[in-house]
């Protein structure tokens, strides 16, 4: 009886992932435009770039899966090309690196010297 609960714990949560997935996409159809599809293209329009995005939206928003939805919702949408988003997943990624190191170096002492 427990294998059983728990397979639907695991397909229930798989199911309202989609779900969320799928209604995300539908939403960003519907409300942006052809303004911010120029203006993902325009921030994703190289590879460095693109990069260099992924890496400053994790690290401001702190959370590397939730890019990586956003993305997949732009994805989906139409929005981003798929090598346009797996540049900037890979960004996202350094990000969440970059992020662990600032907090192990202990920063803290560089603050006066940095301003």
């Amino acid at each position: 009886m427990d294998a059983i609960s728990t397979l639907f714990g695991v397909f229930g949560g798989l199911a309202i992932f989609l779900f969320g997935l799928h209604y995300l996409s539908n939403s960003l159809k519907k409300v942006a435009g052809s303004k911010l599809k120029k203006l993902l293209e325009k921030l994703t329009s190289n590879r460095l770039k693109a990069c260099a995005i992924g890496a400053f939206v994790t690290a401001v928003i702190q959370s590397s899966s939730m890019t990586m939805v956003t993305l997949i919702g732009f994805l989906n949408a139409g929005m981003l090309a798929l090598e346009q988003a797996v540049w900037v997943m890979l960004g996202a990624e350094i990000g969440t690196t970059i992020t662990a190191q600032i907090i192990a170096f202990k920063i803290g002492t560089l603050y006066l010297p940095i301003i």
